[in-house]
């Protein structure tokens, strides 16, 4: 029974990468079997209750999907955000990640995540499903990461923002239209106008 529940495991294991502890109990896999696996190498716990095979490579995805599997309702946004849309050059260390603003905050040594706090309308606008190494990963859209650049720029300041609009408006990811319906939710259009209009100017 061990042996072929170990076989399951990591059969799901190569099909998705990684799984959470309650993914495999619901798959009828027990815990020591996890537990005997990580003992004989067969597979890995780089955090509490997750689980992936050994060789599987570690880049940026790999890392954004820790996270996003650790955290099911949690948004990858800011600068995390602005990397996997590939308008910054910054390499975070850290996941930037959102929950709603009442929800309980886990605690996790890895990835390092750093949670920020959205509600309402934040929680769902502008937010999209991104598959990543055979899961969907929830991440803001290329026009809601700049503006919530924006919004945060206190804490991962306005160069980053700028560089995000930069890239944004060169690569055509937004258009001063999406930025502005944006922003004015967000209430920080009057702060973004004249950045939005000089990078505009610039490009045209």
């Amino acid at each position: 029974m061990a042996s072929t529940q170990g076989t399951r495991a990591l059969d799901l294991l190569k099909t998705r990468g990684m799984l959470r502890l309650k993914d495999f109990i619901a798959e009828n896999i027990e815990p020591e079997t996890l537990a005997r696996l990580v003992r004989n190498n067969q597979i890995v716990r780089p955090a509490r209750g997750l689980y992936q095979l050994p060789d599987v490579s570690i880049d940026t995805a790999h890392t954004l999907t820790e996270a996003a599997v650790l955290v099911p309702k949690g948004i990858i946004c800011l600068i995390s955000a602005l990397q996997f849309h590939e308008l910054t050059l910054q390499m975070p260390s850290i996941v930037w990640m959102a929950i709603e603003r009442t929800a309980w905050k886990s605690t996790i040594n890895y990835p390092p995540i750093r949670f920020v706090r959205f509600s309402g309308w934040a929680m769902t606008e502008g937010v999209e499903r991104y598959p990543i190494r055979s899961h969907e990963v929830l991440i803001t859209n290329p026009t809601r990461t700049i503006v919530d650049c924006f919004r945060y720029r206190n804490k991962i300041g306005v160069d980053i923002a700028m560089e995000g609009l930069r890239e944004g408006i060169r690569h055509r990811k937004c258009t001063p239209d999406q930025l502005w319906q944006y922003a004015k939710k967000a209430r920080v259009w009057t702060i973004m106008r004249p950045y939005v209009e000089a990078v505009v100017a610039d490009a045209a």
